[in-house]
């Protein structure tokens, strides 16, 4: 009797853990303010889109994914991108690699240091509207920023693109 009763605990666990996982998109229940949006817990596994790196105030160097319909619409240049496009923006500290660089005759070396952050956007043009069809969420260590004002600026930056580029800086880098 006490394994089945163990068995159904695990096995009441596993569904609870299924249902937060898909009902937010991602692997807790942390979502976004605003849109709504959960880290997708299989992103780590998606295909690189490019590499990007940003000197300005962040200074960081950034990995580009995306899931099947995002990678499938960059190589593809459709736009505006199909709904279940969702691109992941991993952001690291842009650093000289101390290592590297006593092999080399110069300081030339660069490598991703600590993680800073993630970034998910997601397209559903009807769910998001109002802000071209794109959701927006930003994670450190998995959980949602909830800084309404910093999801704000999201759209605001994106909207400033060419329209054909459907509010997306990233290209396909072969």
């Amino acid at each position: 009797m006490r394994k089945l009763t163990d068995f159904r605990l695990l096995s009441l666990g596993i569904t609870a853990i299924y249902l937060s996982v898909t009902a937010t998109g991602g692997v807790t229940d942390s979502v976004s303010p605003i849109y709504g949006v959960g880290l997708p817990g299989e992103y780590r596994a998606w295909q690189m889109i490019t590499v990007a790196h940003e000197a300005g105030k962040n200074n960081d160097i950034r990995a580009i994914l995306g899931n099947d319909v995002a990678v499938k619409a960059f190589r593809e240049r459709t736009r505006p991108f199909p709904d279940g496009s969702v691109i992941a923006r991993l952001a690291y500290v842009y650093q000289s690699s101390a290592e590297n660089d006593t092999l080399f005759p110069a300081p030339q070396s660069f490598v991703a240091g600590n993680p800073t952050n993630v970034q998910i956007s997601v397209k559903d043009s009807k769910k998001y509207a109002h802000s071209g069809g794109w959701g927006y969420g930003q994670f450190e260590n998995g959980i949602a920023n909830q800084s309404q004002p910093l999801l704000n600026s999201c759209f605001a930056c994106h909207k400033k693109l060419d329209s054909s580029k459907d509010f997306v800086f990233s290209h396909y880098s072969p």
